[in-house]
Order: C-alpha cells, then structure tokens, then sequence
C-alpha cells in the first residue's frame, strides 16, 4: 500500500534534508519531483497542482528559510499537509437514533463484505448491530451476507425470496421482530450495485435513502481502480451526498492515488479501509497515521493498538516471563509466531514500523514462513524445549518431515540461537512486553 508513492517521497525528502541552507531553487526542484511522483501514484492532477501550491507557500515562509533544520521543516508542512489532504475534517460515524447506516457502491467494490466487517467493528466495540440484505439484483449477494452474518454472529434479516421492491425489502426489515429488540443498536443496509453508475441505480438509491433517512451513507469504492474510483465516487456524491467512503483493497493499491484523491475530490471524508479479505482487516481511518506511513514515519500507534487487540494478556505475561529469565525455546517461538500471523500480513505489520516501509527486501515470502512453521512443528516436544539437542541425525529427520532441506533447518537454528543471545539482553523489548499486558487489563 502506497509503496511506490513513499519510496519516492522518502527519497526526495532524504535528499532535501541533506542541505544545510534551504532555497527557493532547492524547494522548487523537490517540489517538482513530489508533484510528479504524485501524478505517477495516479493522484488527481488538479489535486497534485493545488497540493503543491500550499506546501510551496508555506515552505518559502521567512521562518522555514531561517531555520537551523529547514529540510526537517519542509517535511513537517508536508506531512502536516498531507494529513490534511487525506482527511482533515474526518468525523467519526453518527450512531446516533434510529442508527440507520446505508451502504453504497458498483459491484465488486466489495459492498456486502465491507457492511459484514463494519457490523463485526461494531460489535467489538459493545454496540448491537443488525444487517439488513437490500440487495435484490444479485441473489448470491443475500446469502453471502446471511453466510457473513453467522460468521461474526451478528444476526441479518434478509428479504422474501420473490421480493422485488428494495424500499418493501427495507421496510418489511423495520417491521420484523428483529427491529422489534430494544437492544438493537446500528442497521447496515446491503444495497444493490451495478457494473456502472446509471439511472436506474441511482433513482433506487434514491427512493431508498428517502425512506430510511440513515445517519450515514457511506460509498464503497475500489482502491485499487484508481482514477476510476475517484470518478466514481464524484457521481455517487453529486447524486446522493454521501456522508463518508469506504475504501476498499487498500492492500492492492501500491500507488495510492485514490486515497490520496478522494477526500479532496468529493469533499466528503475517508471513513473505514479495507486492507485485506478477513473481515478483521478492516479499521477507521486515521489521517495522520497513514501520513506518517507514506512518509516513512511508521504508525506505533497503530501497531501498538493491533498488538493490544491480538495479544492476550497471559500470553504477553508468559513471554515477559521468558523474556526475563533468557528460557525463550521453539514453544515460545512458535507461539510467538502465530501471535504475529494473528495481527495481519507481516508486510503490513513491518511497515507501521519507523523507517521500515522502504526497506529494501521488506515483502515476506509466505511460502518461507510457512516452511519455517513446519520444521518447527516437525520437532518433537522434548527438542522444542531443548534447542541443544537438536544434532544431525535430528536435524535430518526435521528437515524429512518437514519437507525442507538440512541447510534451511540448520539456518532456522541459528537464526533462532542468534535471537536467544540477543534477547538476554532485551531491556526495551521486556518492558513492551510488560507494557502490552498491562494495556489489555
């Protein structure tokens, strides 16, 4: 995500921090450089143009020119810039009564799924959500939805199977015994899409956001499309004024061009991401965090709140234990593993560290992650605990039953010898330890 678009920034801005004095020239050549690499992230070029217009405004400030670290302040008006571009007026969701979400979009943006992970977010935040399957075109669609719903253990009303009338569909939902609970908190309306915006879609849109009068209505788009979600979600809001946009395979995008676009263009703030296909991959949107990351900055924050979110508090404990006491073995190691698989893609996870987003050699191969888990699970309990038993004949037994060769096992030994002796002297990697056990309480 944004790869290509924060390679190039971190390298124009590297570059500008490397003068000691900072002129109008300096500025003008990296700022043509930015606007370009903008361009090339399929940015909107009215959106590039004005983008750059206010960062040289600000950056030819009297006290930007005069300061001991100029580069460094360019770079601060930039990412102060950016957050604002990406969604300076960004508002949570009203979930206020009657708590009516209507969600938007073309087929294949990813409408049913996204309605599924916003109910499961919102459950995991306490709240009582209901789906509600409004989409009569693409029968598949209600039985995704009701098979989703299950899932997350969320319940869904779906409409009768010769039901034709998306407002009847809507309606019939508000009148079942479901809606009937006083515990229900938030609907989320399923709506149906087309390969492309026409009247048709639109004017049932229409009708039905009349009758729900929902405090959101929220746009799924592509990412990934580019200029064409962008062109999108123009019509859809010109027609419907929607209240904030789902953006959707992030994960996919390496350019970014259309987050980067999209608030600006519509004027109508980024809410959710998608950032992969588990209905856990799926989070607001925080400008200012995604700013850090484009710009190599990392997002701690995040990370921190991602760990807090998968990592129990026992198993954080026992690690810290371990930690302590230099025990660590393949047990832990593996356990620690799959804590990590828990939290998402491990690209994703390296690049919410500092610096780590333009890593040469960053991409993890999945396939050597999980030859690593087998030789692992290849080992019997006795040498998972006792690493240093772990001799020839042993090592070509693993690597039989494992499917990998004697070198790959030897090199996953001591690559793991290597973070035993590194971590009897882990202070700070204790006390976060410590620290992540103690924010689950």
């Amino acid at each position: 995500m944004f790869s290509q678009l924060g390679d190039k920034l971190q390298e124009i801005f590297k570059d500008l921090r490397g003068h000691g004095t900072i002129s109008e020239v300096n500025i003008d050549a990296a700022l043509r450089q930015v606007r370009l690499a903008f361009l090339e992230a399929d940015v909107d070029f009215q959106v590039a143009k004005e983008f750059i217009a206010r960062v040289k405004e600000k950056a030819l400030g009297e006290a930007v020119l005069r300061s001991i670290t100029p580069g460094q302040q360019i770079v601060k008006i930039f990412y102060d810039e950016l957050s604002i571009l990406l969604g300076g007026d960004a508002a949570p969701l009203d979930l206020g009564k009657p708590g009516r979400i209507l969600i938007i979009g073309l087929n294949g943006s990813g409408k049913t799924t996204s309605a599924a992970k916003l109910a499961r977010l919102l459950k995991k935040q306490g709240r009582a959500p209901v789906l509600v399957a409004c989409d009569l075109q693409r029968p598949a669609a209600i039985e995704q939805l009701a098979t989703l719903g299950k899932e997350i253990d969320v319940p869904v009303h779906t409409p009768d199977l010769n039901e034709k009338n998306v407002q009847r569909a809507a309606a019939a939902a508000l009148e079942s015994p479901a809606f009937a609970e006083p515990t229900v908190g938030q609907a989320i309306f399923d709506t149906a899409g087309r390969q492309e915006i026409d009247a048709a879609l639109i004017e049932e849109l229409k009708q039905l956001k009349d009758f729900l009068q929902p405090q959101e209505t929220l746009l799924v788009v592509d990412a990934a499309t580019g200029q064409q979600a962008v062109s999108v979600a123009t019509h859809f809001n010109g027609a419907l004024q929607i209240t904030g946009i789902i953006l959707t395979k992030l994960d996919g995008d390496a350019r970014g061009g259309a987050a980067l676009s999209m608030r600006e263009v519509t004027q109508r703030p980024i809410k959710f991401v998608g950032t992969g296909e588990k209905l856990d991959q799926f989070e607001p949107f925080v400008p200012e965090r995604l700013a850090g990351r484009i710009l190599g900055m990392g997002d701690v924050v995040g990370l921190v709140e991602k760990a807090a979110e998968t990592i129990e508090i026992e198993d954080a404990e026992r690690l810290e234990r371990k930690l302590r006491s230099a025990s660590f073995d393949f047990n832990d190691f593996l356990a620690q593993f799959k804590m990590l698989r828990k939290m998402g893609p491990l690209e994703n996870v390296l690049g919410m560290l500092p610096g780590m987003s333009n890593v040469q050699g960053l991409s993890i191969d999945e396939k050597q992650l999980k030859r690593t888990e087998a030789i692992v699970l290849s080992m019997t309990s006795e040498e998972r605990t006792r690493p240093q038993i772990l001799n020839a004949r042993r090592r070509q037994r693993i690597a039989r039953g494992s499917g990998s060769t004697v070198t790959e096992v030897n090199d996953l030994v001591r690559r793991f010898d290597q973070m035993r002796k590194m971590m009897k002297n882990a202070g700070k990697m204790k006390k976060m330890m410590a620290q992540m056990a103690r924010m689950r309480k």
